[in-house]
């Protein structure tokens, strides 16, 4: 085996893909929901994933916002403290837009999926926001396992890069500024940052619907975020 293909295969397992198995009938409703959003982005987009990134980026920038919003306020009707969850779902959703600004300097979004995303963006931001409000514990569970369907993506759009079917253009300066990556730094290390956040979201979410719904926390520690720059993204 080459040493690219080598390469290849240990991208491809790492980080590893951990499956949360949905218990009872909202968790089931929202694996069945993300997965019919798979559907839709593979049959929409195919293989063009720096496409597919812009346009469920800036989807996936929206949970967090929800998240805290309605969190800070719950704390305030309360008079409690948050634990941390606000600043934690405002770094989500920092990390998330930061991942569609790298993107958009890559693939230049067209009139079209512009217009799409106008949709679909205020479609499942009123969506979450809904959900939010009827069970946070299912509306995390819901973004659990989106960032488990985007860690796959990431891991397919490495395989595109390897194979040469994308090319391996330079990463963008804001994506060298904001993940501390090299001068020479390529998409592929771009990919592998950004795919490392997703499974960050993933365990910290499933993580949060555990907490919500009474069950056992996962005493692993989430998936650690690249080191990001700490002017913008704040203290660990």
């Amino acid at each position: 085996m080459t040493s690219d293909a080598n390469q290849a295969t240990h991208d491809m397992a790492h980080p590893a893909h951990p499956h949360r198995a949905p218990r009872g009938a909202a968790d089931r409703v929202a694996l069945a929901f993300t997965k019919l959003l798979r559907l839709c982005a593979d049959t929409f987009f195919a293989k063009r994933y720096g496409h597919r990134a812009i346009v469920l980026e800036t989807v996936a920038a929206v949970p967090g916002m929800v998240g805290a919003t309605l969190t800070h306020l719950r704390c305030l009707r309360h008079m409690v403290d948050d634990d941390g969850w606000i600043r934690t779902l405002m770094e989500e959703a920092e990390n998330e837009r930061m991942h569609l600004m790298s993107f958009v300097a890559i693939a230049h979004p067209t009139a079209f999926e512009r217009a799409v995303i106008l949709l679909v963006q205020w479609l499942f931001y009123l969506g979450f926001f809904g959900l939010y409000l009827v069970s946070a514990r299912t509306a995390h569970r819901v973004v659990g396992y989106f960032e488990e369907e985007a860690v796959l993506s990431y891991t397919l759009y490495l395989a595109e890069i390897d194979a040469g079917r994308s090319a391996n253009v330079a990463a963008p300066a804001i994506a060298r500024h904001y993940w501390q990556l090299g001068a020479d730094a390529r998409l592929r290390d771009l990919v592998l940052v950004v795919r490392a956040d997703e499974a960050h979201h993933r365990d910290v979410n499933h993580r949060f619907a555990d907490q919500l719904a009474g069950e056992p926390v996962d005493p692993r520690p989430a998936a650690a975020y690249p080191a990001h720059a700490q002017d913008l993204r704040g203290a660990p």
